[in-house]
């Protein structure tokens, strides 16, 4: 199946329930602005009781060097999304496996733009209204596509149970990050929305077995 990552997540009961229904990531974000933000405390006190293969994610906006790798360390995080306007330069302070950038792409030069990092992987969100992302509007698909033959692609932003099969069956990205489309408030999933989606994603998947795997414990 084309791995999943829950973002956003806030409390225990949504994190297991994310992990039952067959997440490979959860992703935590550190961002105070965000209706999702998490507090380092309490992204460890989840992620001491998830399941030792999901792996667990940390998401930055324009944060410092020294922070997110004190908090990497702390919560015992396996990735770095960094979500911001974070330069290849600084991707470059980490280990490229450890790092997922998240983008925006409108034009040809976005394209480019993001082929210059050298990270793990590439996820495509869309921005609106100087919001780092979770808006709940959907991303450049056929942009995402171009970007998928250069650099391992996860796909973002607006993915709910509306559209899920139709962005497995035109963009087959390596993995999907889904956030907004399966909650009943920011920062607090809905679990019949998660299930549902789920099933749906099984349901018509088309990945093979030997599919990339961006989502795995590394280092």
């Amino acid at each position: 199946m084309t791995q999943v990552k829950i973002c956003g997540i806030t409390n225990k009961e949504d994190a297991l329930y994310a992990a039952g229904c067959g997440a490979a990531a959860l992703g935590f974000i550190f961002y105070p602005p965000s209706p999702r933000y998490i507090k380092p405390e309490d992204a460890r006190k989840i992620a001491s009781v998830l399941p030792d293969e999901l792996v667990k994610v940390g998401v930055f906006v324009n944060e410092k060097v020294a922070e997110i790798k004190r908090v990497m360390e702390y919560c015992g995080l396996d990735m770095i999304q960094l979500h911001g306007d974070e330069s290849p330069e600084f991707c470059r302070e980490f280990p490229a496996f450890q790092i997922i950038k998240a983008v925006e792409l409108k034009n040809d030069n976005d394209l480019n733009h993001a082929y210059s990092y050298e990270v793990a992987a590439i996820l495509v969100d869309s921005r609106h209204a100087g919001l780092y992302g979770g808006t709940g509007r959907k991303a450049n698909w056929k942009l995402a596509c171009r970007t998928k033959n250069k650099k391992p692609l996860i796909l973002s932003g607006g993915l709910n149970e509306e559209n899920i099969a139709e962005a497995l069956q035109m963009v087959a990205s390596a993995a999907l990050d889904i956030n907004s489309g399966v909650e009943s408030e920011p920062g607090k999933k809905d679990h019949a929305k998660l299930a549902r989606i789920f099933d749906i994603i099984r349901a018509v998947d088309t990945a093979p077995d030997n599919a990339l795997l961006i989502f795995t414990k590394r280092g």
